[in-house]
């Protein structure tokens, strides 16, 4: 449900597009938007190995192409050059604040590209806590998309960043320091 809310909602075309899911733990949103969109290039980053193998497992089952897993720390794959601003489209749910997902996040995300971050409660109080660190990495927020799930499962927020300028070399900082030290 989230995945194609955040597609349609979007108004984006995703075909052809790459997609990079962050802390994708079972492969949400990035297997049902691959699923509803087929010619999406996935790539999901997980630091749980048995997560990847998973994903590896239920893509290989569902005969998905075009999904690369990888069993990496968020911080070191943002400083990887082969996928440093090499996205069209970043996802995270729920992994950490808002302020850390964007360091995560919005190093991977080409310049007018979009990361988008799926949160529950108290989003407005993310939003105004990650401003700067927002800005520092290059982005710009653009939109609080609310939605209400089904069966009385509650709220949640999409929450849109627009990529307006590369990010700094030295983000994303070393290994569990975004989450130590968040941007303020």
């Amino acid at each position: 449900y989230d995945s194609l809310t955040l597609a349609f909602s979007l108004e984006t075309d995703l075909t052809g597009k790459k997609l990079v899911d962050v802390g994708s733990g079972a492969g949400f949103p990035s297997i049902p938007l691959k699923i509803a969109f087929p010619q999406l290039q996935v790539s999901i980053v997980d630091s749980l190995n048995k997560r990847i193998k998973f994903i590896e497992t239920v893509t290989e089952k569902l005969g998905l192409a075009e999904v690369s897993a990888y069993h990496d720390r968020a911080e070191d794959f943002g400083q990887n050059k082969a996928f440093r601003g090499q996205f069209d489209l970043a996802t995270a749910r729920a992994v950490a604040r808002l302020s850390v997902l964007s360091e995560y996040c919005l190093p991977l995300v080409k310049k007018d590209g979009l990361f988008v971050a799926m949160k529950a409660a108290k989003a407005d109080e993310e939003i105004a806590d990650a401003k700067k660190a927002i800005a520092t990495l290059g982005g710009k927020f653009s939109q609080d998309m609310a939605l209400e799930l089904p069966g009385q499962a509650g709220e949640r927020h999409l929450l849109v960043i627009e990529k307006r300028k590369e990010t700094p070399n030295k983000y994303p900082r070393k290994a569990g320091l975004p989450n130590k030290k968040p941007i303020q």
